[in-house]
């Protein structure tokens, strides 16, 4: 929907006095700001994906591109603008003719089209990127916005490094800007430079003495790179922008931009602030997930919302106090972001409360305390070793792992091996209480050894997948093995955790073995 739409319905003027909606927009840049990272540039097809996404998660405006930068982002734009439905469609432009003339050819398909222009206003960038003056910069900020208007009434305007640029000249570009048309004007932080309050106090001192303020939305555009991108875009929300530009997990230019999921559930969390977004904060996590797979960049596991140790609990005190009420230590439900549930993960600093709960949500109750304090110390020895216990592991600790009720069981289990020499297993199996042995050769010992199990297991069964988990630097520590092995159209999953990799490995896949369907 045009921004000009926004505007009529939500912004009052009453004299002096402004009375703005509480509704914030969301303009989206991954797919602009958060592209131009090195190695995380997405092809046609895959900018589609993510615009859909941002569809369904409900931001107002997608930027989709610089359409004059590359033939490449000139079709991204094209093919987006087809892909999306409701959002807004936004082509960025330098203050030039040209630019505005490629943009407007790229967005013909866009049911909403936005054109962002703009030009730097600081001194830094008027002295030395234009070798220009402040009066000049001014003609050539309303020129472009001009420009554009002869093609969309939705235009955008930038003024570069605001975040640097003097306040009263900063407030003669922007009111120049929107009387030449702009219905929207973003504040950007270029270099991240900015406090908080004084990036606030930047948009505040725009809304009370820009003429003509109320015809236009201000927005906040904010970089990282001093660690403050979402403190200084919320300061600007506080003090009057109804737009801010982020990006999905952050990422962007340098040290990135404003994280939307953190925008959002600010607002979500803070509602006495009394303002909101269209986002579905449900598919926050889905969405992040997909950038960082696309662009081939990691969430870093603390980042804020979306990092895997977001809703994590690894202290004794912390997960204590989360099982007795989720709320002593989680401000937002991991539901509110699109993922399952909280993560108690289990170190050497857990408590015995941590690994009763831990042991029940897998099916053992263990009410004997001489019993717990038992698998608690064990657990320690083994936390000491492991950065994290997983499941599999406290129920080997427990001896709830399901080996004693197995129909298959490794009895034992020698390997012969070494540099020049052909590896060779044999084994025992006990299958429901008959003794098998066998044994095999094999291109290394974990091939022989089930090379030899499968000569007592004749079944046709393919080793689907094998993986070995790092533990830790120890040469003695705990490895643990999954596995997937396909046996008769079905896929099943094992696992084996011992300080021999090999017999790990055979555990693995006789884990496998007795979950064959009969």
């Amino acid at each position: 929907m045009p921004v000009s739409f926004f505007i009529i319905t939500f912004v009052v003027s009453i004299g002096k006095r402004i009375i703005m909606s509480e509704r914030l927009y969301v303009f989206d840049t991954t797919l602009r700001d958060g592209e131009q990272v090195p190695g995380c540039q997405l092809n046609t097809v895959e900018k589609i994906q993510v615009a859909k996404k941002l569809e369904l998660l409900g931001v107002d405006v997608i930027e989709a591109g610089f359409p004059i930068s590359s033939p490449g982002d000139f079709n991204s734009v094209i093919e987006i603008s087809k892909a999306v439905t409701w959002p807004t469609v936004c082509a960025l432009t330098r203050a030039v003719e040209k630019d505005i003339d490629v943009a407007f050819e790229s967005l013909r398909y866009a049911k909403h089209k936005r054109i962002h222009t703009g030009i730097g206003t600081s001194d830094f960038h008027i002295r030395y990127k234009f070798n220009s003056t402040r009066e000049e910069i001014i003609e050539r900020a309303v020129a472009a916005v001009k420009y554009a208007k002869r093609y969309v009434d939705d235009v955008e305007f930038y003024a570069e490094d605001a975040g640097r640029t003097e306040n009263e000249y900063l407030a003669r570009v922007v009111e120049a800007v929107i009387k030449a048309g702009a219905t929207v004007v973003n504040i950007p932080d270029t270099t991240g430079y900015c406090l908080p309050d004084e990036f606030g106090a930047k948009i505040k001192y725009l809304m009370e003495h820009v003429d003509g303020v109320d015809r236009a939305i201000l927005s906040t555009h904010c970089h990282n790179d001093l660690g403050m991108a979402t403190a200084n875009t919320l300061s600007g929300v506080l003090n009057g922008a109804r737009q801010v530009e982020v990006t999905i997990n952050g990422i962007g230019e340098r040290a990135g931009n404003t994280s939307l999921e953190e925008i959002a559930m600010i607002l979500k969390c803070h509602k006495g602030l009394d303002i909101e977004t269209n986002i579905n904060t449900r598919r926050i996590y889905p969405t992040s997930r997909l950038v960082s797979s696309l662009m081939n960049m990691p969430v870093q596991p603390n980042k804020a919302i979306v990092g895997r140790n977001a809703f994590a609990h690894s202290s004794g005190i912390h997960q204590d106090g989360v099982l007795k009420n989720v709320e002593t230590y989680e401000i937002m439900s991991p539901h509110d972001i699109g993922l399952v549930d909280n993560s108690i993960v289990l170190t050497a600093r857990s408590g015995r409360a941590a690994l009763k709960h831990r042991l029940h949500v897998n099916g053992v109750d263990i009410e004997d305390d001489a019993k717990l304090d038992k698998i608690y110390q064990k657990f320690l020895e083994l936390a000491d070793k492991k950065k994290e216990i997983g499941d599999a592991d406290i129920l080997m600790l427990a001896g709830a792992d399901i080996a004693d009720t197995h129909a298959v069981k490794l009895d034992f289990l020698q390997v012969t091996t070494g540099m020049g020499v052909r590896s060779v297993a044999s084994l025992g199996l006990d299958i429901s209480g008959q003794k098998f042995e066998a044994a095999s050769t094999g291109n290394g010992p974990v091939d022989a050894a089930i090379k030899a199990l499968k000569k007592i297991i004749l079944k046709q069964m393919t080793l689907k997948e094998f993986t070995i988990q790092a533990i830790s630097k120890g040469s003695d520590d705990v490895g643990k093995v999954h596995m997937q092995v396909e046996y008769d159209g079905q896929l099943y999953y094992g696992f084996g955790a011992n300080t021999d990799i090999v017999t790990a490995s055979v555990e693995a896949y006789i884990d496998c073995i007795n979950k064959f369907k009969k």
